[in-house]
């Protein structure tokens, strides 16, 4: 989300809130996992001074993660949503493995709790293509003689 978007979100937090955006059925409208928990964290942020608890609950409630919580999967969900945004950890996030195990079973459990498009990364990865070994040769000039200098 750029600054420009997360100014309009924080704006946007003094008036009643209605989503935007919608997010049906139609995948090809659906965000990633990423962009909506960055959206919901903007939407979180009222003060710069408000606790992490406050944080992650106001977040919590951001219409754009609404249908992540409601699911099969939601109380999971939000609980691994919250301890990460809580997390004060050197790497974010790594003291919540307990959450995010719950949430990584319910998802198999469940499989179209979340939408692929939201599961899947931004990236796609790339096959590694086997590597070819060059033999490199050294120039006529560099290699020694093999008969002695006199």
């Amino acid at each position: 989300m750029g600054q420009a978007q997360s100014a309009t979100v924080l704006e946007d937090q003094s008036s009643p809130q209605t989503p935007s955006t919608t997010y049906g059925t139609d995948n090809s409208a659906q965000p990633s996992l990423d962009s909506l928990i960055a959206e919901a964290v903007a939407y979180g942020v009222e003060d710069e001074n408000q606790s992490l608890e406050v944080t992650a609950q106001k977040a919590l409630e951001c219409p754009c993660i609404a249908h992540l919580r409601s699911g099969p999967c939601g109380t999971q969900f939000s609980d691994a949503f919250v301890c990460f945004l809580k997390s004060t950890a050197e790497e974010k996030g790594t003291d919540c493995v307990h959450p995010f195990v719950a949430l990584q079973n319910c998802i198999k459990a469940n499989p179209d709790a979340f939408s692929k498009d939201i599961l899947e990364d931004d990236e796609v990865e790339k096959e590694e293509k086997p590597s070819q070994e060059y033999y490199i040769k050294p120039p006529l000039w560099s290699v020694e003689s093999k008969t002695p200098n006199r």
